[in-house]
């Protein structure tokens, strides 16, 4: 192979050293301080993206602890607004319900009374209509009735009847 003789292969052993010196030299100080900056640069945006979206979470779990407690004190405030409402409402129809008995109670008293007084005038009232009946029958049956023996005869049988 041409390549491969020995009078050329010491010249071209110092360009291969010479263009990879080179190479090497182009490589180090321009282009792998770019690449590495390049790449410092990505992982420390990388790391701050990372800070950000765990402060982010931080302060999401926090919004969400905020949230839940609101949410806890709004039912408790609104089972307390209920048990108010409900107790207010029990306690005015409990005054009504009592205002309503003793009213109820007055009319009852006051009919009761209206009664007794309606039964004691039918009753002073019966030996009158008794003694009037028992007098027209025996008229009726014997032609003449002796007034005073039928009223004695009227209250004797109420008496008795009164006191059975």
């Amino acid at each position: 192979m041409p390549q491969f003789q020995d009078p050329l292969l010491l010249s071209q052993a110092v360009w291969l050293l010479i263009i990879f010196g080179a190479f090497y030299f182009v490589l180090s100080s321009f282009v792998l301080p770019r690449v590495g900056s390049v790449l410092e640069d990505r992982a420390a945006r990388i790391s701050a993206d990372l800070e950000a979206a765990r402060a982010s979470k931080q302060q999401a779990d926090a919004a969400l602890a905020e949230l839940n407690a609101a949410t806890a004190k709004a039912r408790a405030e609104a089972q307390a607004a209920i048990a108010a409402a409900v107790a207010d409402a029990n306690a005015k129809a409990q005054a009504e319900a009592e205002a309503l008995n003793a009213k109820l109670s007055q009319q009852i008293d006051a009919a009761e009374a209206r009664i007794s007084t309606a039964r004691d005038a039918a009753m002073s009232a019966i030996g009158t209509v008794a003694t009037e009946t028992a007098t027209a029958l025996v008229s009726k049956l014997i032609g003449h009735a002796d007034a005073n023996a039928v009223q004695s005869a009227v209250g004797r049988s109420l008496a008795s009847r009164g006191a059975a």
